[in-house]
């Protein structure tokens, strides 16, 4: 079932329920693709769906985590090497690799989320204080921006569309 934000939920429950949505639709994208499909170059940059949910669980570890002073543990990328590795699904990544990646970084985003409070203030990788509100509102903005350009390259691969299963 898709969830829905609370019509009159608390700030907090509202902000991560949104970001949820956008994380739960991001998944639907992969469904019933092949892995040529999810590795499939649809940009001149190379983008590609996987690639995608690479880059947002490193943003959940990076934005939750990281900003929180909490850990991350192993990071499949190395932004000293190459500033745009998060974006790329390397030969050696599984499929199942990448996907574990990203639950494991949405879990450990949702336990800081259910830690604090949403006025506690971390340190952004910038130096600037910010606090869990402005993270979930910046992740919910992140996730659904590359949420959009999923729907993009999967229409391109199959024609599907929109932001949920409808069956």
């Amino acid at each position: 079932m898709r969830k829905r934000v609370p019509f009159t939920g608390g700030e907090k429950e509202s902000l991560h329920v949104a970001l949820d949505r956008h994380r739960d639709a991001v998944l639907w994208k992969l469904e019933g693709l092949d892995d040529e499909q999810l590795r499939r170059t649809m940009t001149p940059s190379g983008t590609n769906l996987l690639g995608l949910v690479k880059h947002l669980g490193g943003a959940e570890l990076g934005w939750f985590c990281e900003t929180f002073g909490r850990e991350t543990g192993p990071l499949p990328f190395d932004f000293d090497v190459d500033e745009t590795s998060d974006m790329r699904v390397e030969p050696h990544e599984s499929t199942g690799d990448i996907l574990e990646f990203y639950g494991r970084a949405r879990a450990a985003a949702d336990k800081v989320i259910d830690e604090l409070g949403i006025d506690e203030l971390g340190k952004s990788w910038s130096g600037d204080a910010v606090s869990l509100r402005w993270v979930l509102i910046h992740m919910t903005t992140e996730t659904s921006r590359h949420a959009g350009h999923m729907d993009i390259l999967r229409e391109f691969i199959d024609g599907s569309t929109g932001d949920h299963n409808r069956g």
